[in-house]
């Protein structure tokens, strides 16, 4: 379980005394605290193993548009910090889907589901996300989706 292996490479940072990669596993714990207590007020479950991969998929994309914007505001360090943050963060999700996986796993999802338009990308978009959570960039998805679909 994600949770179990958070608090292990905690600990472990703490004993190497890595602080970049403590620092940054606090952060996912706190963003995960977070969420687990929103989940608690709307009455549902702590997050399971697919849930915790979004949020570091958010996680990852929020740093990236900051190193963006850090790059582009000539504030290299602060933009190497994100980075440094993304590597470690990356390091707990799955090994991540080529292009031609990808296009691969889209094709079989329309075809297994029967859509037919662009009318049906919520249902594949819906279905690729609860099969391949963490696993597949979901920004480069939605245009091969559209594409594949005829829209």
């Amino acid at each position: 379980m994600l949770r179990d292996q958070f608090m292990n490479d905690l600990k472990v940072a703490m004993k190497a005394g890595e602080k970049l990669r403590l620092s940054t596993i606090r952060l996912i714990q706190a963003a995960l605290k977070d969420k687990d207590i929103e989940a608690r007020g709307l009455g549902k479950e702590p997050l399971g193993d697919d849930e915790i991969l979004q949020l570091l998929q958010k996680m990852i994309k929020q740093r990236q548009e900051s190193a963006r914007l850090y790059a582009e505001g000539g504030r290299a360090e602060l933009a190497q910090q994100e980075n440094d943050e993304i590597a470690v963060i990356a390091g707990f999700m799955p090994q991540q889907m080529d292009d031609a996986e990808t296009t691969a796993a889209i094709s079989d999802v329309i075809a297994e589901i029967g859509a037919s338009g662009i009318k049906d990308m919520g249902k594949v978009m819906g279905e690729l996300k609860s099969r391949f959570a963490g696993r597949m960039d979901f920004g480069k998805a939605s245009p091969a989706v559209k594409q594949l679909l005829g829209g």
